[in-house]
Parts: C-alpha cells; sequence; structure tokens
C-alpha cells in the first residue's frame, strides 16, 4: 500500500481518440476513486505497439489521450498518470515473469486468437506475449485492485496465476490483484451494431461518439443510431438499441429508466435519439473545453507529465529490485 490505501491500477491504449465508452465505462468512474484509493493510471503506448504505428501520429494520439485523462477531471497532483514506456521496469518484469508463465496459459488466450484473426498479416510475438507485459503492468505497481471489463478477466486472472506462482517460490513478493467492480458504470455498446462494445477502431464512423467530436457529428450519429422496428422508449433485452441509448442518457442525466420511459411515453424514436445526443453533446461540452485550455498548455502538460513519470518510477524500481534479488540477479553498485 501506498499511504495506507488500497492502490488501484489501470489504463488504456495510446491510440486514436477515447470513445464515450470509454469515459461512461471507465474515466468517469476512475475521476471518483482518488480520495478512497491510490490511483495509478497508465498511458499504455508499449501494449499499442503489436500493431504498426505512424510515429508522429502515435506520439500525437498518446499525448491527446494524456490531456483527456486530465480534462475528464483525473487531478495529475492526486493520482500518478503516466505513460507506460517511460518506466522502463515494464518490460523488464515483463521478461522475468515470461519466464514463469506457461505456452500453455498463453495459448488460452481468447483475446490472442480474436486479434490475431483481425490482423493476420503481423501476428507477432508481442501479441502472443501482451497478458504477460499486462500482469507487469499490474504487478510492478503491487496494485490491490484492478478495474476490468468482460473481455479483461483472462487477462488478471493470468496476472494472478503468475503472482501466486511467483510468490509459492520467492515469498510474498507480488499483491495478487482482485476485479474492481465499480458501483456504478456502464458497458456501452455500439451504435451500428448494439450486440458489441463502442470501440474507437470500429471501421463504421456512425458507431462511436468519440469525446472530441463536434456536437453536429454526435446529433448526427445519434440519429442514424440502429433501434428497433418497434417505437416504444422501453428498457428489454429483446431492445438491445433502444436499452443502449437509454444506458447513455441514464448515465449522462443520472435518470432512471422508469422515469426515461415516462418522459417519453407516447413520444417517438426521432424525439428520444435527439434528446440522447443533445445530453451527450452537453456533458462532454466542458471536457472538450478543458482539453483545448490543457493542448494549448505546453509547459504546464510537460511539468504534469515529468512529475508523474517520476513517480511513477519510484514506485516500480521498489518492486523491480527486490524481483531481481529475488530471483538471482546480480545487484546494481549504486
Amino acid at each position: 500500500m501506498i499511504n495506507d490505501k488500497r492502490i488501484i491500477y489501470s489504463g488504456m491504449q495510446a491510440t486514436g481518440t477515447l470513445t464515450l465508452g470509454n469515459y461512461l465505462g471507465a474515466l468517469k468512474n476512475w475521476v471518483t476513486l482518488s480520495s478512497e484509493y491510490e490511483c495509478i493510471y497508465g498511458v499504455m503506448d508499449l501494449h499499442s505497439l503489436t500493431v504498426r504505428q505512424v510515429p508522429a501520429k502515435f506520439r500525437k494520439s498518446a499525448r491527446s489521450i494524456y490531456a483527456l485523462y486530465v480534462a475528464a477531471g483525473l487531478d495529475p497532483e492526486k493520482n500518478c498518470i503516466y505513460y507506460q514506456s517511460h518506466v522502463s521496469g515494464h518490460a523488464e518484469l515483463s521478461w522475468i515473469l515470461g519466464c514463469f508463465t506457461y505456452m500453455g496459459e498463453l495459448n488460452r488466450m481468447t483475446q490472442f486468437k480474436d486479434k490475431s484473426a483481425k490482423h493476420a498479416d503481423n501476428i507477432n510475438a508481442g501479441l502472443y506475449t501482451y497478458p504477460v507485459l499486462m500482469a507487469a503492468d499490474i504487478l510492478l505497481y503491487q496494485a490491490d485492485l484492478v478495474p476490468i471489463g468482460v473481455d479483461q478477466k483472462q487477462h488478471l486472472e493470468i496476472t494472478r496465476d503468475i503472482a501466486q506462482r511467483f510468490n509459492a517460490i520467492y515469498g510474498d513478493v507480488f499483491t495478487v490483484p482482485e476485479a474492481y467492480v465499480p458501483k456504478t458504470g456502464a458497458k456501452i455498446m455500439s451504435l451500428q451494431d448494439p450486440m458489441k462494445k463502442m470501440s474507437k477502431s470500429d471501421e463504421n464512423v456512425n458507431a462511436t461518439i468519440l469525446l472530441l467530436d463536434s456536437k453536429d457529428d454526435i446529433l448526427r450519429k445519434f440519429k442514424r443510431a440502429v433501434t428497433d422496428s418497434d417505437s416504444a422508449v422501453r428498457y428489454a433485452e429483446e431492445k438491445p438499441g433502444i436499452s443502449n441509448l437509454m444506458g447513455i442518457y441514464s448515465c449522462v442525466t443520472g435518470k432512471s429508466f422508469e422515469e426515461i420511459e415516462k418522459e417519453f411515453d407516447g413520444r417517438g424514436y426521432g424525439d428520444f435519439k435527439a434528446a440522447v445526443g443533445e445530453a451527450v453533446a452537453d456533458a462532454l461540452a466542458p471536457l472538450k473545453a478543458r482539453y483545448q485550455e490543457l493542448m494549448a498548455d505546453k509547459a504546464y502538460l510537460d511539468s504534469m507529465i515529468k512529475m508523474n513519470d517520476e513517480k511513477a518510477q519510484y514506485y516500480a524500481s521498489k518492486t523491480l529490485r527486490k524481483v531481481q534479488k529475488k530471483v538471482g540477479l546480480t545487484e546494481r553498485i549504486r
């Protein structure tokens, strides 16, 4: 523990622009955690290298995502917000942990199979060992809790297995992390295919609301959102499209599904989709304004990055030195 608080660790990949799903499903919840937990949030740029990146675009995207973390309300003086690649311990610990991870475990990772199918021309070793680097990310900071979605459940399980295996050999070196399930949150689905999660990599531009979308784009995308042949604004399993829109509206307005159903009783989907678009645009407006301020203030953003990189390096180096000593690596002369 740091400062007697339990540690929460999470991060997002450093490519593209964050989506409404990233914000309502994760980022908005992160903001509420800093009073109760020691929070460490990474811009996960090493993980992004499993797909070929255009260097200049990649650097710009990573900085943009850092600024979006802060613009969303994460205080860089209360939280540790840093770049994964700026702490070499991630790569160093990943190699050591890779020597305690079995091929059979990695072969069972469904995300590797899914991503291999999408990137058949670039099935690289980094994609295969991705779960080991993720384990290093978490264990390096002795995280107690990790917010995860369904698609990350396997990765947390293998992280726990690696930590327990290492601890069984060398003693209590790593904190064995647990899943963190927020009291509030949302799984935001695609506006064009409500059976799959909203994704910043979706090829259909109408499927995803990006946090930096203009108000006109937001209204247009919601207007084109897939619903169903019914006309009643009602939350139901057999109405995934309208239920997804109701979930979004509930998140940004604080209204219950019952209140939403009463508000739009007798009104068509057109009215409802327009109202959702307006509510989302209004909710994102302060975030976008703060983002523009941050991106314009290079000196401030650089100072926060430097300060937080140093905090992350301090936390990580303590764990890494302990691990290196345990496995018998020759101690560095300082």
